[in-house]
């Protein structure tokens, strides 16, 4: 049986993991070049659209781990 202050603090945890879209993209200097391409397309645009899928996969895994507890 977790205790209450477990549990919080494995909340706490997952909220931060929140944060590493909203950081990934915060961060404009990291991605704001044009190579490598991939398929054409510059870095910068690829790179935004690859934490679509990657932040709803994180949003399901943390609701999933939530719901768990």
């Amino acid at each position: 049986m977790k205790t209450d202050n477990e549990r919080r603090l494995r909340k706490n945890l997952l909220g931060i993991l929140l944060l590493l879209p909203y950081i990934a993209l915060l961060w404009l200097p990291f991605y704001n070049r044009q190579y490598p391409a991939l398929f054409g397309f510059p870095f910068f645009y690829w790179y935004q659209l690859l934490w679509v899928p990657l932040t709803s996969l994180l949003l399901y895994l943390l609701y999933r781990k939530g719901k768990a507890q």
